[in-house]
């Protein structure tokens, strides 16, 4: 495990925070397309794939910005389905995918996951990834809160049943980049008060330049497993 448990590395500060980004930092790549394909079936997957694909492809070439991009796939993805199947398709990745898809327990950043919530820390999930299937991996991974992308539910009215629905949208904009500081600046003002907040040491861990602006907000930061220099 990385040599993190020292006085110094802590300093001054009693309460720790720990922020960590999912996908390719404790997974060893992107999680939202197995998810999706899984979850839809290929025939599903692949005509939202081609329904979206203008605007994935304008994204791939850097002509169409990433929100945007998602949107679309989202629209053409999740549209009009109910919550009960997200919430069953969300259940069987976290117990086929998940433990396959994640970092092993050597690699530094599990190592350093292990380490905070060891020390008992508070421990962060921030992702561009949606909390359809999202949240469970949070629970599964002992997380003590999820800031991500939240997906905007229909409820429906049938007969006497009320039956929530995706509509497509997204309720939040894209965490990503400079969304993942004004989110986690706005989860930690709503747990802590002012006076603890100026005494919290803030860790980040990313992988990405959409991290980038999340590793900088911190005092502590790791990025692909090693100590950030911007």
């Amino acid at each position: 495990m990385p040599e993190v448990n020292t006085p110094d590395e802590l300093g001054h500060h009693d309460l720790c925070v720990a922020a960590f980004d999912f996908d390719g930092t404790l997974t060893n790549g992107d999680t939202l397309l197995p998810f999706l394909a899984t979850a839809l079936g290929w025939p599903r997957f692949v005509w939202a794939l081609l329904r979206s694909s203008p605007w994935l492809a304008g994204h791939a070439l850097r002509l169409v910005r990433n929100d945007i991009a998602k949107a679309r796939l989202f629209k053409a993805a999740l549209q009009g389905v109910p919550m009960v199947d997200v919430q069953r398709w969300a259940e069987r990745w976290a117990s086929e995918q998940l433990p396959r898809q994640l970092r092993g327990a050597q690699d530094p950043t599990m190592a350093r996951l292990a380490w905070h919530q060891a020390a008992g820390h508070c421990c962060v999930m921030v992702s561009a990834s949606p909390d359809i299937y999202l949240a469970r991996a949070a629970e599964v991974l002992g997380f003590d809160g999820l800031v991500c992308t939240q997906m905007e539910v229909d409820p429906k009215v049938q007969g006497l049943h009320v039956a929530e629905q995706l509509t497509g949208r997204m309720q939040t904009p894209n965490c990503h980049g400079l969304q993942k500081v004004i989110r986690l600046q706005a989860w930690l003002a709503k747990r802590y008060d002012p006076a603890t907040l100026a005494n919290i040491t803030l860790y980040a861990y990313g992988d990405t330049s959409g991290d980038k602006p999340m590793l900088r907000l911190a005092q502590k930061a790791w990025y692909r497993g090693k100590p950030f220099a911007d």
